[in-house]
């Protein structure tokens, strides 16, 4: 794991926003250079929450509500 990998998750996680069970992003080339694509995709499946790619963003549920595409 990359030095940091830890701060970085904690940084993530510890927002009102992802403990509210509401939606964080962050950009997808901030994270493949903090910690990797993998190890983020594998921290965020063991917290229960999905994550969505789109537009450069990583998009996280954090809660495991059911997802509902509008339109």
């Amino acid at each position: 794991m990359k030095p940091g990998t830890d701060m970085f998750f904690q940084e993530i996680f510890n927002t009102k926003a992802a403990r509210d069970g509401a939606v964080v992003r962050r950009k997808v080339k901030d994270v493949e250079y903090w910690v990797g694509r993998e190890v983020f995709l594998r921290e965020v499946g063991r917290r229960g929450f999905r994550v969505f790619e789109n537009g450069g963003q990583f998009v996280i549920f954090c809660n495991q509500e059911p997802l509902k595409r509008v339109i």
